[in-house]
C-alpha cells in the first residue's frame, strides 16, 4: 500500500526509512518532507497543518496508511478529519492528543487516575502564581507553558523571582496562546528517561526506553532545544523498572483515556524522572520523539506498517512487537546560533563518507533546484550508530559526525557519555 508521512523532521525521515522496509509498503510520500525523505519517495509541498490539502493528497495518491509525525497536526485534529472521510491514519484523536497539547489537562488527568507526577498548580495570572509560589519551598520549580511550544516552553527557575519572571513572560505572549495558561510544578530530581509504547486503546505494547539531551550545550548548559541527541537503552534500565513503569504509568494512562471516552491510538511517549520514591511523569507526549525516534525505530525488529495498521484497526493485542537489544546513539548537528537565530542555505558535505554502519537522518535539509543538499532549519541532521554497547555506538556516531560538514555546524560532544563510561567499565 502507498504510505503518506506527515512532517519534515528527523523523526519523519526515520519513519520513512523504517516503513520502506515493510513488505507491504508501495510508494512513500512525505508532506512536506525534507532532503532525506526525498531520497526514499516523493515530497509533497503541503504544510503539515493544511489538513484539507493533506486529505486531498491522500485520496489523489491512493494512500493506504497515513502516519503522523509531529504533535501540531494531531492537536489540530488531523486524525478526526481523516477518519471522517474514511482515510486510514495512525495517531491519536484531537481529544486524546490533549495529553500533550495541554499540560494543565494532562496534570488533571494524571490526578484522576492516580498516575505519579510532580506536585503542581495551574495559573492564569501573576497573582495566582505569586500566591502559589509563596506556599512552596524556596527551591527550584519548573514553569511550563500549557500548550505546544516545540519543546521549548519550559523554564527551570532557581527561585521564586525567576519563576515569576518566567510566568510573566509566558502570560505576556512569549509562546502565543500556548502560554495563556501556565503550569508551575516542583522540580523533580533523579534519572530522566523517555519511554515509548504503541497503544490502540486497551492494549499497550512492549515498551522501549531512551535518554535524550534537551540543552544546547555540553554539560546540559544553555537554552532548551527540541533535542541535541539521545541514546538507547539507558544504562540503568532493568526489567523490574520497566514492569513498574508499565503498571503504574503506561497501563493506567491507556485505561484512563479509554474510560474518559478518548481512547489513545498511536505512540504514547512518557517523559519520566526516576526519583528516590519511584518513577514520576514529567510530561506525556502523543507521538514519537525527535531525535529519540531516530534510534528507537532502528531498534524495532517488527514490521512498522503492520503495527500502524493494527493500531488503527484496534488489533494491537494480536500483533507481536519486539525490540533489539543493541545499543544506539544519536548525535544531532545543528545550525550555528540554534535555538536562537541562524542562517540556512549552507552546503552539506560528507554524508556519503559517514561510514556503512551509520544512519543519517535528515531534519532541516532541502535540495536546491540544482540537486545540492543544503541546510534549511535549526536541527539539520542526526548521525546514528549501532553497537554492542553504548561505548561502541557512541564512537560510531561521533566518527560519522566527524565526516559531515556545513558552515557553522554545532553539536554536543557529551551525548551518551555516562552510558558509554558505564559500558566501558563493565567491559574492562
Amino acid at each position: 500500500m502507498n504510505v503518506l508521512i506527515i512532517g519534515s523532521g528527523g523523526r519523519e525521515h526515520a519513519l520513512a526509512w523504517k516503513l520502506a522496509q515493510s513488505r507491504d509498503t508501495g510508494k512513500i510520500y512525505a508532506a512536506p518532507g525534507n532532503g532525506g525523505t526525498a531520497a526514499l519517495g516523493a515530497n509533497l509541498p503541503i504544510s503539515d497543518l493544511d489538513i484539507p490539502a493533506l486529505a486531498m493528497a491522500a485520496r489523489e495518491h491512493e494512500i493506504g496508511m497515513t502516519v503522523v509525525g509531529p504533535e501540531a497536526p494531531l492537536a489540530a485534529g488531523i486524525v478526526d478529519a481523516f477518519e471522517a472521510e474514511g482515510l486510514p491514519i495512525f495517531g491519536p484523536s484531537k481529544a486524546a492528543a490533549r495529553i500533550e497539547s495541554s499540560k494543565a489537562w494532562a496534570k488533571e488527568f494524571m490526578g484522576r487516575h492516580n498516575i505519579p507526577t510532580a506536585a503542581h498548580r495551574t495559573v492564569t495570572s501573576l497573582d495566582e502564581a505569586d500566591a502559589y509560589l509563596s506556599t512552596v519551598c524556596a527551591g527550584p520549580v519548573a514553569v511550563k507553558a500549557d500548550g505546544l511550544a516545540a519543546g521549548k516552553g519550559v523554564v527551570m527557575a532557581a527561585d521564586k523571582a525567576e519563576a515569576i519572571l518566567a510566568v510573566k513572560s509566558m502570560l505576556d505572549g512569549q509562546f502565543g496562546e500556548s502560554g495563556s495558561t501556565v503550569v508551575i510544578e516542583e522540580a523533580l530530581s533523579g534519572l530522566e528517561v523517555s519511554v515509548f509504547a504503541f497503544v490502540d486503546g486497551p492494549t499497550v505494547s512492549a515498551e522501549v526506553a531512551a535518554c535524550d539531551y534537551k540543552r544546547v550545550g555540553d554539560g546540559d548548559t544553555g537554552l532548551n532545544t527540541g533535542g541535541m541527541g539521545a541514546y538507547t537503552p539507558p544504562e540503568f534500565w532493568t526489567p523490574e523498572l520497566a514492569l513498574g513503569i508499565r503498571k503504574s504509568i503506561l497501563e493506567p494512562a491507556a485505561r484512563g483515556m479509554a474510560a474518559e471516552g478518548c481512547p489513545f491510538k498511536g505512540i504514547l511517549y512518557a517523559g519520566l524522572m526516576i526519583t528516590p520514591t519511584g518513577p514520576k511523569v514529567i510530561e506525556f507526549n502523543c507521538r514519537l520523539g525527535d531525535p529519540d525516534g531516530s534510534l528507537v525505530l532502528p531498534r524495532l525488529e517488527s514490521d512498522l506498517l503492520d503495527i500502524c495498521v493494527a493500531v488503527s484497526e484496534g488489533r494491537l493485542a494480536d500483533t507481536a512487537i519486539s525490540w533489539s537489544d543493541s545499543s544506539y546513539v544519536s548525535v544531532v548537528m545543528a545550525s550555528g546560533g540554534y535555538p536562537g537565530s541562524y542562517e540556512t542555505g549552507k552546503t552539506i558535505s560528507g554524508i556519503d563518507d559517514a561510514g556503512p554502519g551509520a544512519l543519517i537522518f535528515h531534519a532541516g535539509t532541502t535540495l536546491t533546484d540544482g540537486g545540492e543538499l543544503v541546510t534549511s532549519g535549526g536541527r539539520v541532521l542526526a548521525a546514528v550508530a549501532r553497537g554492542a554497547n553504548a561505548d561502541e555506538a557512541r564512537r560510531g556516531a561521533y566518527i560519522a559526525v566527524g565526516k559531515i560538514g556545513f558552515e557553522d555546524a554545532i553539536y554536543r560532544r557529551d551525548i551518551a557519555e555516562r552510558a558509554a563510561t558505564s559500558a566501558a567499565s563493565i567491559g574492562g
